[in-house]
């Protein structure tokens, strides 16, 4: 590279779901948005919240990419964050320093954020629990990042596997957190209306006592198990 790349390369959000959007995936079962995506669309099994009581939200992303041992743009995010983001925190996986900590989380929950999710590691958890803005993280460590950049805000990221964007959802509780792609929300929304309805169906058969599914039943009853 001939130049050194700017510090922070900023895209202020293109678009954002209405609260109408938000407030109808708030509190939906991350499984059943999952399904809602054919099964697909959450960070991985790692991420998850550094206390399962303080794991559930729904929210708009903010994207940001510190790179590893670096969390200066995660520091820029938070001059252009609104109330109900979620920051979402690439790190390219890097585990040898946190990239955040009470502090910070206190700076954006200041803002408005309603969580923060990173593929790196946080620290200070007392202090976190005390701000109580949900943060899910793949570890932690007492190491500390530097604010040297270079870094983005705005623009796609991957994290935890999951491409994400600016103006996505994040929808989180204790088993993790699902990105909804912008241009899926509305198909997503029609979806776990039907899941929630399916799933309690079949809730109450196992409650009632059921033993196997029919799909089970029908399975053996087809010929086409071969036992040996």
């Amino acid at each position: 590279m001939i130049e050194d790349p700017p510090l922070v390369t900023l895209r202020r959000s293109q678009h954002r779901p209405s609260a109408d959007r938000i407030a109808a995936l708030t509190g939906v079962p991350t499984g059943h948005v999952a399904d809602a995506m054919d099964g697909r669309g959450s960070f991985d099994a790692a991420i998850k919240a550094c206390f399962p009581d303080q794991a559930h939200f729904c929210g708009v992303a903010i994207t940001c990419h510190a790179g590893p041992a670096d969390n200066l743009a995660v520091m820029a995010a938070l001059a252009v964050l609104s109330p109900g983001d979620v920051i979402v925190a690439g790190t390219d996986g890097y585990k040898a320093t946190a990239v955040v900590g009470d502090l910070v989380l206190g700076m954006a929950k200041n803002s408005g954020a309603v969580g923060f999710v990173t593929d790196g590691c946080v620290r200070d958890l007392p202090g976190i629990r005390g701000v109580g803005l949900p943060c899910l993280a793949a570890g932690v460590t007492p190491n500390s990042p530097v604010r040297n950049g270079p870094g983005t805000v705005g623009l796609p990221v991957v994290v935890g596997g999951v491409a994400v964007e600016t103006g996505d959802v994040i929808v989180a509780d204790a088993d993790g957190a699902v990105v909804v792609p912008f241009a899926l929300i509305d198909h997503v929304i029609a979806r776990v209306a039907e899941i929630a309805k399916a799933e309690a169906a079949f809730e109450a058969k196992v409650k009632a006592g059921l033993r196997v599914p029919d799909f089970v039943t029908a399975l053996y009853d087809s010929g086409r198990v071969r036992e040996i």
